[in-house]
């Protein structure tokens, strides 16, 4: 329950609906316990009231039926607004939370992301949190529901017989135990279901995600065989749940049966030695059916507060992590577009790598500094340290002169446009991917003109839905050098005083590299550019060779190239090739 108390701030914004759906129970079980009340003195009346007629007992009849429905009617009524208020409470909750982790999801930087499985991240906001709101709704419910009850019944079978009380109680505690440990080997078993669902699923997820690469290695057989593996897997354990589940109702109806029983035949015995009535019993019997279904949820209620204290336990674990970003001062910019390393340094705290090694260079404003390397030279993890998406272990950066680390972030993104080397686009139409950096609609027009400047338009216009074209999955129904250059569309669109290029040409021809690259010497702002390819970068008015996240070379084209060191090296194999 400890874990469970954060959701205490809930409760108090929606005190309420609480106290009203507290209201509504006691309101429900008031009338509860008045139906079977009602039934005794109407049995126990039989022996006084005298019916002369047919007419009369008519009358007699329809009368209790009358009041019966209305006891039943205000009963159902109240029940009503007890669910309507409890649990629409736990829904209101459940959204106020997937919204709190979302968030905190958007706040969290990116090294959090590198730590932690996206289907982890994905089950703590979808099943973690049904399953407390299982316990804010029916948890919490039938918890207030059982007390209530329990206290008014047993008040009520006590005012008629303390002895046949007891007696007809007896077997409901061992039902509780009972169904505790019927609850606990389902709970169990159903979390092995999950498991083996969850198996299930990635593995087909898998299988449609890299269906080409199975069809080309000729290997469907395994992926087969490892499907049917896991099919059986979760078949054996759904019916071991199925089997359990079994017991359940089994085990209530012996045992109502048991007390039902003990009532007749105790109360039996007491009406011919004059203790009781005929009314009193059926009233003792109907009373412990009012009980049997709070007593048979103590084990289910107990089961769902275990799932849910684990479950929120997890929500807990990262919604108190904190942002590795933090901003002390935030100093509002208008940005110009220089930018400065000082003497940075980067090490990867999961590997030790250190990625970026005593960096200093300027960037000043409407120049493109372009940056090359071997893999792992750490040009990448420079970007990454632009957008602070992580803080370097050493050194300072500046934007304009101004630490970075003082820097309001979303007002410097604002000016940034972004190309990166792992394309994604949305499940969304051209049009909308194309414009979705932008903070206002802008005309159809301007969408097409920069998606010409990204040398995609003729593409796009050759598709029968055109910019309306609805993209599948990542864009999976686009060539990759389309992808590319919808996402060069995207970057240009902002207008951006800084745009920054992880190698966004990988996948277009030389042809088209060359249209794009004389388009972007149009653009008024201040790049960064990282590649592999010696075409992309010859223009720039500065080029970095990095090795081991060291500054190796720099200089312009003509400089390192007159050099003959690594970049002219670099240059020979590319243009022989």
């Amino acid at each position: 329950m400890k874990s469970l108390g954060y959701l205490n701030k809930y409760f108090i914004k929606y005190k309420w609906r609480f106290i009203l759906g507290i209201l509504f129970t006691v309101l429900t079980n008031y009338f509860n316990v008045k139906m079977p009340l009602f039934v005794q003195s109407t049995l126990d009346s039989f022996k006084t009231v005298k019916i002369d007629s047919l007419q009369g007992a008519l009358w007699f009849s329809a009368k209790v039926a009358m009041i019966y429905i209305a006891l039943s009617l205000t009963k159902g009524f109240f029940l009503f607004l007890m669910r309507q208020t409890i649990i629409i409470m736990s829904r209101l909750i459940e959204f106020d939370l997937k919204n709190e982790i979302f968030k905190q999801y958007e706040r969290l930087d990116f090294s959090f992301y590198k730590r932690n499985r996206t289907g982890d991240l994905m089950n703590r906001i979808s099943e973690d949190v049904s399953q407390v709101r299982m316990y804010l709704g029916p948890g919490i419910m039938y918890s207030i529901n059982l007390i209530v009850m329990s206290i008014m019944v047993v008040n009520a079978m006590v005012n008629i017989n303390g002895f046949l009380t007891f007696m007809a109680l007896l077997p409901l505690p061992i039902m509780s135990l009972m169904i505790y440990k019927v609850s606990s080997k389902m709970g169990k078993y159903s979390k092995h279901v999950q498991e083996s669902q969850s198996n299930l699923t990635s593995i087909a997820q898998e299988t449609f995600a890299g269906i080409r690469i199975f069809k080309a290695h000729n290997k469907e057989h395994i992926v087969e065989d490892k499907f049917e593996e896991a099919s059986s897997t979760y078949k054996e354990r759904t019916l071991k749940l199925a089997f359990v589940n079994a017991f359940f109702m089994p085990t209530i109806l012996f045992l109502i049966g048991m007390s039902t029983l003990l009532s007749i035949y105790i109360g039996g015995l007491m009406f011919y030695s004059g203790k009781v009535t005929e009314g009193e019993i059926v009233a003792l019997i109907l009373f412990v059916n009012q009980l049997t279904w709070p007593f048979a949820s103590i084990g289910w209620v107990t089961s769902i507060i275990q799932r849910a204290g684990a479950s929120q336990k997890r929500i807990n674990e990262f919604l108190n992590e904190k942002t590795s970003i933090q901003t002390d001062t935030i100093i509002p910019i208008e940005f110009q577009g220089k930018i400065e390393f000082k003497h940075v340094s980067y090490t990867y705290p999961d590997t030790g790598i250190k990625a970026i090694d005593q960096l200093s260079f300027i960037l000043q404003p409407h120049q493109t500094i372009a940056v090359l390397g071997k893999t792992g030279a750490g040009k990448s993890t420079l970007l990454a340290l632009i957008l602070r998406q992580i803080d370097p272990d050493q050194g300072e950066i500046l934007i304009d002169d101004v630490p970075l680390k003082n820097i309001d972030l979303k007002a410097f993104y604002q000016h940034i446009g972004i190309i990166p080397q792992d394309v994604f686009l949305f499940s969304d139409t051209i049009k909308n991917n194309i414009s979705f950096g932008l903070q206002d609609e802008v005309s159809q027009s301007v969408i097409e003109t920069y998606a010409k400047k990204a040398h995609v338009h003729h593409n796009i216009i050759e598709f029968p839905e055109g910019y309306e074209t609805l993209l599948g999955e990542r864009g999976v129904n686009l060539s990759g050098g389309q992808k590319q250059r919808i996402s060069i569309a995207r970057a240009l669109i902002k207008q951006p005083k800084l745009l920054l290029i992880d190698d966004c040409l990988s996948a277009v021809d030389t042809e088209t590299e060359e249209i794009i690259l004389n388009n972007f010497k149009d653009l008024d702002c201040s790049s960064i550019i990282v590649s592999h390819r010696i075409s992309t970068i010859r223009n720039a008015n500065f080029i970095l060779y990095l090795e081991g996240g060291k500054k190796k070379e720099e200089g312009t084209h003509e400089t390192l190239y007159q050099l003959k060191g690594e970049y002219y090296q670099l240059y020979k194999s590319q243009s022989e090739s």
